[in-house]
């Protein structure tokens, strides 16, 4: 049998902040998913709006109302809104880079002290 190695209280840290790490990671990537599907939803409701003529008046949700705006103030809305988003998921894919760096850390740490008696895979 393999020789069991005594886990420390540094080595506790690791696991935990690990663990915390790897929930953070689960919601940062949902929340990815989340805002790339908004981005989508907003470029095919962009793209279906250069087929409206630039006359009509088509209804933009703000809050909880809709206002019946034109055709060419609803494109701008949309094309900021999209422009936010990819800011937004950006920043989001930034923090997941982060995570996964400091996971591979902590992973490469504790595996080199603990071998294949500790999982760290998901």
């Amino acid at each position: 049998m393999g020789e069991e190695k005594e886990v420390r209280r540094e080595d506790q840290e690791k696991i935990n902040r690990f663990s915390r790490l790897h929930s953070r990671h689960k919601l940062l990537e949902d929340e990815l998913k989340a805002k790339q599907k908004d981005k989508e939803d907003l470029e095919e409701v962009s793209t279906e709006l250069e087929l409206a003529d630039e006359d009509d008046k088509v209804p933009y949700k703000i809050g909880d109302t809709f206002f019946n705006l034109p055709v060419p103030e609803v494109q701008e809305l949309l094309s900021a809104s999209v422009e936010r988003i990819e800011g937004e998921v950006s920043t989001v894919e930034d923090k997941l880079t982060e995570l996964r760096e400091e996971m591979q850390e902590l992973k490469a740490a504790l595996y080199g002290r603990f071998g294949k008696s500790i999982n760290l895979e998901a």
